[in-house]
């Protein structure tokens, strides 16, 4: 689990659904009430917000250059049932993608995907190369070639597993 800081705009949405799930333990917050109101789901919600945050925890890993963790619905499926419109502002002209169905969770997904996509952020967004994390972050790092959540937990697990395979 990282110490980073939230990713940027809608983004932290994304980078929220998809920490709901903590790999290593099984704990998944989406299984509590708790959890669920944070997205304003019911409790028959949750099957489908499940396929979506693995959807794109799946893109996520290979904004990072990994291989999908399982066999999932294609993230461009589930975004096409959350439909966006695009808004004017009458007062300054400026436009905007915003949700068909605001309360629609998949919808607003798709909303921060689109937001991330015009500012060019969108492939920061990135799932941790430890099989045993997979935890979404930020990749703030110049070069944008980020592999771990934490250098300090999950890279430092990487690379004493290579130096121990190293036969040293």
């Amino acid at each position: 689990m990282s110490e980073r800081a939230p990713a940027p705009g809608g983004l932290a949405l994304v980078e929220s659904l998809v920490n709901t799930l903590d790999v290593e333990t099984g704990a998944d917050s989406l299984g509590t009430p708790e959890g669920r109101a944070r997205f304003g789901l019911t409790e028959d919600e949750v099957p489908a917000a499940v396929e979506l945050r693995e959807s794109l925890r799946a893109v996520l890993l290979a904004h990072a250059g990994h291989p999908p963790h399982r066999t999932v619905t294609p993230l461009g499926e589930l975004l096409a049932e959350g439909p966006l419109l695009v808004t004017v502002d009458a007062a300054d002209g400026s436009a905007a993608l915003a949700p068909a169905r605001p309360g629609s969770l998949t919808a607003r997904i798709a909303a921060a995907v689109a937001e991330a996509l015009v500012a060019g952020t969108w492939t920061r967004l990135k799932a941790c190369e430890a099989a045993d994390c997979l935890w979404a972050y930020y990749d703030r790092s110049p070069a944008g070639r980020g592999r771990w959540c934490s250098m300090r937990v999950c890279g430092a697990r990487a690379k004493m597993r290579r130096y121990r395979a190293k036969g040293a």
